[in-house]
Order: structure tokens, then sequence, then C-alpha cells
């Protein structure tokens, strides 16, 4: 009987029995670096090809704006600054872009008002609900990669999940029907305010608590955070990582945002800005502010200006999916307004559609408006409690054929 060494040495087993102890140690070691060799020699054509889908960034816009467009842009934007924030009352960034190239932007105030920490650049603040439309954007990544389907029962990746009817899309566009876990969980008998809720306590509350539904699966709009706590929960099942290594690893890795993250509740909550009322008052935080997919991201303008372009993006999603970002799936009431798939939409016209979505959690608002036609990205962020950045959806008025004028008075 012969045993071959690394496929080419043969070695007869009478022989193997002969050898001393010595000579038995050496084929040991040969062995193991035959093993390294050939571990070392498999290529990327053999490895597992079952990776993360990743954001790819939009580089080299065309058309380049001319100096006279970006001067008068520039000009008109600064005014409506002024009015929108007088006496420098931001505290917070502020941000417009067309095809990339930044037009204006502000930083101003303290992100941290008791040891006078600037605002910056780089400053990465709360976007409350602004995170649902990067919440989205991971998913989405999953969709088109076909690691999930948009009309998959939850319950079927989610196996406790309570409610059988409700699809990812549902989650996404808030039509599943689900009560807000700020709710439900404010009831003692439910749960006991002194313990930090979680992502997981929230699927093990609804599946063990009797947990109604507010309205019939399907039947209307509700917009409600359950539905982007779970969908956190989808993205960390189908990945296999924690959701905030999964959005670093599909989204802000790949697109260069270096300044945004999700919040570890455990690590990070004395570290990140805090939030203040209008008269600077910090507000603390509560039993709620673990959760994470409905909120929780902290980033840049800049940033999230990446994400943004990355969006529009041809290599973002396949087109016949693209599309169904940018529907809305509320029609039962008649009106202007309509939400899509983690994206809010107003329809000023016929043929005018403005997409946004704004955030508030305590005294962080938030505001980013994406001008799809016109290439265009505005932004506003603040962790000082105001209404003012909300008023950002005005300055499209400077970009295309949209009825709103430039100033702080409602229309």
């Amino acid at each position: 009987m012969i045993l071959y060494i690394c496929h080419s040495i043969p070695i007869k087993m009478n022989y193997i029995k002969r050898t001393n102890i010595l000579q038995i140690l050496l084929l040991t070691i040969v062995l193991g670096s035959c093993t390294k060799q050939n571990k070392a020699a498999l290529s990327d054509a053999e490895l597992p090809k079952d990776v993360l889908p990743k954001m790819k960034p939009l580089v080299n816009e065309v058309p380049k704006l001319s100096a006279e467009t970006i001067t008068s842009k520039k000009r008109a934007i600064e005014s409506f600054y002024i009015k929108n924030w007088p006496n420098h009352s931001l505290n917070g960034s502020f941000l417009v872009a067309k095809n990339g190239q930044i037009l204006f932007e502000k930083y101003e105030g303290y992100a941290n008002f008791r040891n006078k920490t600037l605002i910056t650049v780089d400053t990465p603040l709360h976007l409350a609900s602004v995170s649902k439309m990067v919440t989205a954007t991971a998913v989405l990544k999953l969709i088109n990669a076909k690691k999930l389907d948009l009309d998959q029962k939850v319950n079927t990746i989610l196996k406790t999940f309570p409610y059988p009817e409700v699809t990812i899309r549902m989650l996404l566009d808030h039509r599943s029907g689900m009560r807000s876990y700020s709710y439900f969980t404010d009831k003692k008998e439910i749960w006991n305010r002194h313990n930090i809720l979680r992502n997981q306590d929230i699927l093990n509350l609804i599946a063990t608590k009797d947990i109604g539904l507010e309205s019939k699966t399907g039947t209307r709009f509700a917009y409600c955070n359950t539905n982007y706590a779970m969908l956190a929960l989808v993205i960390e099942k189908v990945t296999g990582l924690s959701y905030k290594k999964a959005m670093q690893q599909i989204i802000f890795d790949p697109l260069g945002m270096k300044n945004t993250f999700v919040m570890d509740y455990d690590k990070d909550r004395k570290k990140v800005a805090p939030s203040y009322k209008g008269n600077r008052v910090e507000i603390g935080m509560d039993y709620l502010d673990a959760i994470y997919g409905d909120k929780n991201i902290y980033s840049t303008p800049r940033d999230l200006l990446k994400l943004d372009r990355a969006r529009s993006a041809s290599t973002f999603l396949e087109p016949k999916l693209l599309q169904q970002v940018y529907t809305g799936y509320s029609n039962e009431h008649k009106g202007k307004r309509n939400y899509g798939l983690g994206i809010r939409m107003t329809q000023l016209d016929k043929n005018i559609t403005l997409y946004y979505h704004n955030g508030w959690w305590h005294g962080n608002t938030s505001s980013y408006v994406t001008l799809r036609k016109e290439n265009v990205t505005i932004i506003a962020l603040s962790n000082k409690f105001s209404r003012n950045p909300y008023n950002i959806r005005k300055l499209s008025a400077l970009f295309g054929d949209y009825p709103f004028r430039l100033s702080n008075d409602e229309e």
C-alpha cells in the first residue's frame, strides 16, 4: 500500500512502520506543510461567492456646473439660509448640491453645549427617521441580490413574528397594520420602563403578549417605527451580521461614509452628540434609545450626499425594483402625500413629485430632499429642536418647477 504525500511523494506503509519516532515527526511536519500549501493555492474562483451586496459610488457626474451657475445658486441659497435660520440659529449642518457638486454648506453651533464642542463638517448628528431611508437602502440591496423577496412573508424569516400576512414590502411602506412599540411598551404590564428595550425584545413582546394589530394588514397607511425595527432584525437574519456591521459593510464602507455609524447604546451613548430642546436644555436618553433601524444612525450631510448620489447610480437597483421604490402605495385616501419604499413623496402637480424624508427624535430634527430629475440633494440636520430643517424643501424651486416660495413663511 502506498501513501501519497502532497500528491507527489509516494511512501510505502511498511516503511512508515519501520521508521523511528523522529521520522514520524518529520512526516507530520511535511503533511502539515502540504495542507497549508494546498489551502494557499486556492484561487478566488474557488472561494465562496455568497457575499453581501454592496453599494457602489457614483463618480464623475456630468455636466460639471459652470462658475456662473454655482455663484448664482449659492447666492440664492445663502439668502434662504439667512431667512430660515436668522441670527445663526441653525445649531446643526446644512448642505445643497447638484450633480454631486456642493453649492453651499454651513456648520454652526454646538454638538455639545456643556463642553462647547463645535459642529463641523465631520460631526455626526442623529438622523432620527431619516435613518429609515438608509435602512430601506440596505433592504433593497438584499432584495436586488435575490437574498430576500419584496413580497416575502416576514414570518418566513423571523419565525416568531405573529402577523402572517405582513410582507417585507408592507414593512417598507408602512402598511403592516402594526402598533408602534413606543405605545404598547408604555404599559407596565407589557414592559418595565426601567429596562432598556431592544429590537429582539419588541419581537418577543408582539409574539407573546397578544399585541393586536392597529388596523387590518394591507388596508391603510400608518407610519410606524415598529416596521423598521423589524426590518433591522430581517437584515440581521439574512446577513448573519449585527445590523451595525451589516450597514457598515453594505453601505457605509463601500461609499466612504467615514463619519456615519449605527449607535451602539452600550458603547456610544455617552460619546455621541446629545440633543436639546429649543432652549438648549439637554434631553437625556430613555429606555427606547437602543432601538435601531427606525432611528439611531448618526451621519453628516457630506456622507448623506454620497449615499444619495449612489442611490441615483444605474447600478443601485434593477429598473423594475427601482420603479417600485418611488411608487406611492397608500391611495385609499385622496391627497398629495404618499409613501414609497422607505421614501416620502408629495405630488405637487401631475408631473411633479417631491421625494424626501424627515426625522424627529428627542431634540434631533432632520430633513433629506432628493430632486431626482434635477440631480439635486438638500440636507439639514440639527440636534437642537426646530422645525426649520423641514423648510428646506422650498429650495427645490431654485432647480425646477416646484411651487414653493423661498421664505420661511408657510405657502
